[in-house]
């Protein structure tokens, strides 16, 4: 049986080239977030400790207020960047889905053509076995 040959075998490639892009950046995104995410953690408990200490040390009460102030002004900061990376994280899981559907169509697609193939291939052969074995029969 001769090798099944796919016509559309580079398009499939770069699919796949394309999905694989996809979920990296997804990844990349998803990193980015979760640092952000992990600097307002981090803040928050600065923030926290400050709090702490405020009442420990009374004489320097104002300096930590105004510690305690800008540690919020950077949360604040961090949550505006961490919905923006949420927005970016979206829309590259959007892409890679896209990407990930358009694959898996064409996969299929693969395997139809693949199936139609053999399909064919085995009808030849049986027909070629048919001729053989009825050619054996008349000349016996």
């Amino acid at each position: 049986m001769k090798k099944f040959n796919f016509n559309l075998e580079k398009i499939l490639e770069l699919k796949r080239f394309s999905e694989e892009e996809a979920k990296m950046a997804l990844g990349l995104a998803i990193g980015v977030l979760t640092q952000i995410e992990n600097k307002i953690k981090e803040t928050a408990l600065k923030q926290h400790n400050a709090a702490s200490e405020r009442f420990k040390n009374p004489a320097q009460m104002l300096m930590w207020n105004n510690y305690i102030e800008r540690l919020q002004q950077e949360t604040e900061k961090l949550m505006e960047e961490a919905a923006q990376a949420e927005l970016v994280v979206e829309e590259k899981r959007n892409l890679y889905t896209e990407a990930f559907r358009d694959l898996k169509a064409m996969e299929k697609l693969k395997e139809k053509k693949e199936t139609e193939y053999k399909k064919i291939m085995e009808t030849k052969e049986s027909l070629e076995l048919d001729e053989i074995f009825a050619a054996r029969a008349s000349v016996l």
